[in-house]
Formats: C-alpha cells, structure tokens, sequence
C-alpha cells in the first residue's frame, strides 16, 4: 500500500506490483490515449488525469527510479523523494505543477504555465516516441515559418491506390505510368495561399507564431494552429485557384515500377511518394495495391502457371510433339506420348513465375478434341478403323 499522502503510481496505471516493462508501457499507451486533453474537449480534468499518468510512468519505467519508489513506498517516507512535489514548484526528478519531466526545461506561457512539446518528452523512459506513436506527431524537424523555428510537424498523409495490371505484367515485372488523385501545393501561388503579387499577414489566431496553446491551469500543449494550417501567416488577397487553403487536388503522374512475381492484393510502398506535410515537413508514402486482370490462357496458382492446350485425335493416338507459350513469351517444345488421354497433365520445369530466388513450372493439361462432322469419305475411314480395332460404336 502506499504511505498516506503518496499517489500510488501502480493503481493509476491499474497494473500490479510485479508487472513488467511491456505492461507498464501499455497501459500508459491506452491511458495516455484515453486521458490526453486532444481526447477530452470537454473534460478540463482529462489534463490532471493525463499529467497523473505520465508521472506514473515516468516512475515506474525507469528501473532506477521504480527500485527507489518501491522502498519508499515499502516504508512509508517519501520525504525528499521529489515525485509529485508541492504545487507550483519543481522537485527534483520528477512532476510538479507544471508538467514538468526533471530532464529539460519545459518553456513558460502567459501566466506562468509550462508547457510541453513532444520532443521535450524524448528522454524520459521513450515518453517522447510513444506521443509520437499515439499522436503520429513524430515529424522531424523541419524549417518552418518565422516565429515556429524548431516546431515538430506531422509527416504529410500516407495515400493508397489500386491499380489493375496485366497478368503478364504481373508475372514478369515490369514499368507502368499511375495518376494518383492527391492533395499538392497549389501551382499559382506555391503553396502560400496568397494571389501572386500579393503580401500575407501575421495571422491574428495564433499571433504568428504557427502554433496555438492548447489546455488549462498548469497543463498546455502547443499544436500547429489551424487557422493558418502551421504557417504563422495567412492571405491578405486569396489565391484565386485554391481560394487560400493554398493547396489543389489533382491527379499526380507517378513511373512505377512493377516487381515480378505480384499477385492479386500485393503491396508496394513507395516512400515520400504520398501527400507533402504540412509546413515543409516530411511527405508521407504512397501504397499501391495490385489487382491483377485475368489471362485468357494462363491461370496461377502460388509459383505455378497452369494452362490447357487442345490436341487432336491422331495426335493423342499416334503421339506428337507440340509447341506451348509459356509466361515469359517464349514457346517450349512438348512431347505428347502415344495413346494419350484427354485431361492429363504434363509438368514443364522451371517455366512458372520467378520471385525471391524461386521459380515454379508449368503444368500444361491436354484436351482431346474430337470432329463435330465427317465427310462422307472420313466417316467412312472412321468406320473401317472402328472395325479394325474392335470399337464399339
């Protein structure tokens, strides 16, 4: 039990005393997401709740800290401790009324708030990487506009597409050209929002800065405003094509290239190829997922190319050799055997698809085709050899 007066930081992440690492950081990931103020508009204690818990794991995280925490609280003297100090303060290693991590120097708002970046929270027990996971605001950081310098900005959006291709395409790999609907940069006046000749302001939501404060009491978070979108400027004249959101949405001409051996549902990611981030940071991925059109002649299954062929009836009575297309355009000699009946199948090595090192065959099954009519010369030839071979007819 913990001493009186001292958060027990077990029963705030609800895990027990023995659990491990890999608990303790999911149940502050789960908590986090529940409790953080993005979460909660309307809750102005969700910033309590969610300060509660990053102390909580801040603790009990670090082996060191939770060994320390654990005697303490064992014998009840959490006196000189430094986790949860007095309100207003700053103890030593840990949280007080700001939310304060005891590795860096959070910055202070208007009415002595302290207030937080993501990045603030990188030391501290991978706190930082699991904002960044949950929050998906881990953007490097990128040059920005004037006064949000050194701002963390989300990485532009991740953008999927089908495309359809060819089975031989599929089979063998190959180049095609894809036109992508995507949101880009406005042309006209590149990205800024602002008719060409014309010169934006500060922006009054945010005062130029690009980001906004966003919490109560103690607690705040800075978050790219949304009324300039992050830039710290908006449009005295609006751009006449994208009407000042400075950006359009058109279709965007990729080459790609396909990799032999896709199938149906395979995916290829093709990184910066998706939408830009905001503010210059990083473009996020495009992920292509193919669809692959069926073929008239071959048929796939794994590795494998399967196919039929028809031969006639002398050609499966007195045996031939047959010429058969296989998937890579080329055309291999078979060898049909004498007496050979409709529907067997024969294996034609290494002519299947090639992927990974790998390549399967090619089974190709036979089909007997027998004449729908006879002369009367053929019928009468049928009817000897009928004779001669002793078939019922």
């Amino acid at each position: 039990m913990a001493t009186r007066g001292t958060k027990d930081y077990y029963q705030i992440l609800s895990v027990g005393e023995g659990a491990d690492a890999a608990e303790i950081k999911k149940a502050y990931r789960r908590l986090a997401k529940e409790n953080h103020p993005d979460a909660n508009p309307g809750d102005p204690t969700s910033a309590d709740r969610f300060k509660e818990v990053g102390e909580a794991y801040s603790v009990l995280s670090d082996a060191a800290k939770r060994k320390q925490y654990d005697q303490m609280r064992k014998y009840g003297a959490m006196g000189g401790f430094g986790f949860g100090g007095a309100p207003g303060g700053r103890s030593g290693t840990g949280f007080s009324g700001g939310f304060s991590t005891g590795f860096g120097s959070p910055t202070t708002g208007p009415g002595g708030e302290q207030r937080f970046t993501f990045e603030d929270l990188g030391d501290l027990g991978g706190l930082g990487d699991i904002f960044s996971s949950i929050f998906n605001r881990g953007g490097k950081r990128e040059k920005g506009p004037p006064g949000a310098a050194g701002q963390a900005r989300g990485r532009g959006r991740d953008v999927e597409y089908v495309v359809e291709i060819p089975f031989t395409t599929a089979a063998r790999g190959g180049k095609i050209t894809i036109n992508v609907p995507m949101t880009d940069d406005c042309a006209t006046c590149t990205g800024t929002g602002s008719k060409p000749g014309s010169k934006p302001r500060a922006c009054p939501e945010c005062s130029g800065t690009g980001t906004i404060s966003f919490g109560k009491g103690g607690f705040a978070v800075n978050r790219p405003c949304p009324a300039c979108l992050g830039r710290g400027e908006v449009p005295t004249a609006p751009c006449t094509v994208c009407g000042g959101s400075g950006q359009v949405r058109e279709n965007r001409q990729i080459a790609l290239t396909v990799p032999a051996g896709v199938d149906n549902g395979s995916k290829l990611r093709l990184s910066g190829q998706g939408e830009k981030g905001a503010g210059g940071a990083a473009a996020g991925d495009l992920l292509v997922t193919f669809k692959v059109k069926p073929h008239h002649f071959f048929r796939r299954e794994g590795l494998d190319i399967h196919c039929t062929i028809p031969i006639n009836f002398a050609q499966a009575t007195l045996g031939s050799k047959v010429r058969v297309k296989t998937v890579d355009g080329r055309k291999v000699a078979l060898r049909i055997p004498i007496g050979t009946q409709s529907g067997t199948r024969f294996r034609v090595a290494g002519q299947g698809i090639e992927k990974a090192g790998r390549r399967g065959d090619q089974y190709v099954q036979v089909k007997v085709q027998v004449p729908e009519q006879l002369s009367e010369e053929e019928e009468r030839r049928m009817r000897d050899f009928a004779a001669a071979a002793g078939m019922k007819h």
